[in-house]
Parts: structure tokens; sequence; C-alpha cells
């Protein structure tokens, strides 16, 4: 089910001052996709959640769900929550703890007046698509997180929402059943074949479970496109750091060619790609994540992005070594095989491909 948000403002009063919680937001959602909402906390994301559930009510735009408009200022339309068709998974789960699995999950079934013998089976159903068949009379309060987070999940499928939205339902999760969790849900979500909408400030969830990213700040989408797309060639510096550790070395653009550019910088001359086709004479940053600085032995003059420089603030995390190079007076930061025989204090040569940094304007 597609969804269209058209101008949609949302504004709060705080100590005398006027908040644009949502500022002009207009964005599409196509059908059957996997579509997150990510930034920092404050951006407002979860208020643009919450308008399209209908928990909140906008102060100037439009929402469509399909081809019906659930809320329009200006048409003077409102469709109630429980009749916009959607499903929802919340951050704390809201499983009632005094009922069982079954009755958790059947709740909004019997609300509606469906007879038992369907609730029992549309019930029997979804638990199985959860993966928690034979938990029917488990109590709520028996069940680890995950498992919470399923019934959570099960609860909002099973009266066969248009679309499923998620307010942050991983952060109450140990960092290893996260993991887990977020690989099982980017499965089950792309089975399923509807569309969902996932807002979280975490990256690793935005790019490992979603179709399309859109990345807020202070009320409004800054970026919105691919997960490759955002985190390896963002248009904007903010949602270059935000979405992964990113070495931001401001300069001059002095050469340019057809996918190149030369950026004039402290640490010296750097070559990335110039996608977005900046020009001679701008100012402008490149973006360099630290998994592409690579350490190397020699100063091959004959190669592009070689820089020497002192090793810094070196921590070993087991996969890798973690450490701060310092050439001149910028910091760049790496990350290093935890095979390599370093040290800090070392003096060493890095390098990184043309291909793996990209400018942006500053």
């Amino acid at each position: 089910m597609e969804i269209k948000i058209k101008g949609l403002t949302k504004l709060y009063h705080s100590e005398g001052k006027i908040i644009k919680a949502l500022d002009d937001v207009n964005l599409t959602i196509g059908d059957n996709t996997i579509f997150t909402l990510l930034g920092p906390s404050g951006c407002g994301k979860t208020t643009l959640l919450r308008s399209i559930v209908g928990l909140e009510n906008p102060d100037i735009g439009e929402i469509s769900i399909g081809d019906e408009i659930v809320w329009s200022k200006e048409k003077n339309i409102f469709i109630p929550p429980e009749k916009r068709g959607l499903g929802m998974v919340f951050q704390t789960y809201a499983i009632w703890p005094h009922m069982n699995v079954f009755d958790n999950v059947g709740y909004p079934l019997q609300n509606q007046g469906m007879p038992k013998d369907e609730i029992k089976q549309r019930v029997a159903e979804t638990l199985k698509l959860v993966q928690l068949e034979g938990f029917e009379h488990r109590p709520a309060t028996k069940l680890s997180g995950g498992q919470q987070q399923r019934v959570a999940l099960a609860r909002a499928l099973v009266a066969k929402p248009k679309v499923i939205l998620f307010d942050e339902p991983l952060s109450n999760l140990d960092a290893k059943l996260r993991e887990e969790t977020r690989k099982e849900l980017r499965t089950f979500l792309t089975g399923l074949g509807i569309t969902a909408i996932y807002v979280t400030h975490d990256r690793i969830e935005a790019l490992a479970l979603s179709d399309i990213i859109a990345v807020m700040r202070a009320g409004k989408i800054v970026e919105m496109g691919s997960p490759k797309k955002i985190y390896f060639n963002s248009d904007h510096p903010f949602v270059a750091d935000f979405i992964g550790r990113s070495n931001l070395i401001e300069g001059v653009i002095t050469q340019c060619s057809n996918r190149h550019a030369t950026l004039k910088t402290a640490i010296g001359d750097i070559i990335g790609l110039n996608t977005h086709h900046l020009t001679v004479g701008e100012n402008a940053i490149m973006c360099i994540r630290p998994e592409f600085i690579k350490l190397t032995h020699t100063n091959n003059t004959k190669e592009k992005n070689i820089f020497k420089g002192v090793m810094q603030n070196l921590v070993f995390i087991g996969e890798a070594y973690e450490g701060d190079i310092k050439i001149n007076d910028t910091l760049l930061t790496t990350t290093i095989e935890p095979t390599e025989d370093i040290h800090e204090g070392s003096e060493i040569f890095i390098s990184f491909s043309m291909e793996h940094c990209f400018l942006v304007k500053s």
C-alpha cells in the first residue's frame, strides 16, 4: 500500500517558543517497501510515524494511504487510527502481562467482535508466521525479550493490516539478540509483501533492514535513498557522518575530470569521486570511511592518495584495531587488520582508493 505525505508540518509550543517537529515534509513510500526513518533524537521521525498512524494531529498538510486521504487540514478529514488499516509495534511492545500469548495476539480481533473460531484460526496462522507455534498458552511474563517482540509483531499482523509500522522495536534487546532479530525481521518482512515503516536512530538497523532510508534532521528529510547510496555516496556531510563513521576533510577543489576531482586539503591533495559535479574553486568536503584507509609499507609516488602519519589512540576490539592517524594537525580514524604488528607512535604510510572516497559540498 502506497503512502503519500504532502507538506506535513507539526508545531509544538514550549516556553514561549514555537518548535517545528515536522517542517513541510513531502514523501512517497512505495508499496511493498521496507522504509526506514533514521535520525537523531528529536529529529521528528517518531512524530512523523505517529502522524501516519493517527496518534498525532499535524498543523498543515495531507496524508494518504492508498487512494484514501486519512488526514487533511485543508479538507477537514480525520480518519481515526483504528480505521486506517494499520498495524503498529511499539518500542515497549505493550504486551499485557496478565494475558497469555493467545489472548495478547487475538485481542485486536476480539475488539472487532470476530467469531471465536475465526479468531482461533487467525491467531494460529499468525503465530506460525512468527515462529511461536505452541506458545499459545504461555504467560507473557515468561517470555524472553525476543519472544515478546514476536508477540507484539504477531498482534500487529493478525488483523492483516495494509501497512505495519515499527517505533524502535529492538532498542530494549541486548546487542546479540538485536543482531539476530533484525536478520529475522528483514527476512520476515521481505516475504510478507506489505509496506513497512521503521523508525530508528541505529544506523546498523537502518542499513540491514531497509529498501529505502530517509535521514531526518530538525523536522526535515535531509536525504533519501537505498542503503548503499546513503552509505557510499551520500549528498550531505551530515548524512555521511550520521550513517556511519566517516573522516570529513575540508578543502578547495583544484582540478576536475569526468568522474573525479582533486581537493587541496591540510594533509595534501586528495583525489576522489565527484558524482555531485562540483567545480574548480568550490569549497568541498572529502568523505573517507575508516574501513577504506589501508596501511602501506612503502611510499610509492606513482600511486594516488598516499600519506605519511603517526599512529595514535590504538585500540584492539577483537576483529580489528581501531586507531587515529595524525597527519600534520589532522586525525584520520581507521580500522586495521588484527594481525598487523603496529603500536602507538609508529610512523606509517596510509592509502585509499579514489573510488572509495567521495566529495560533498561544504
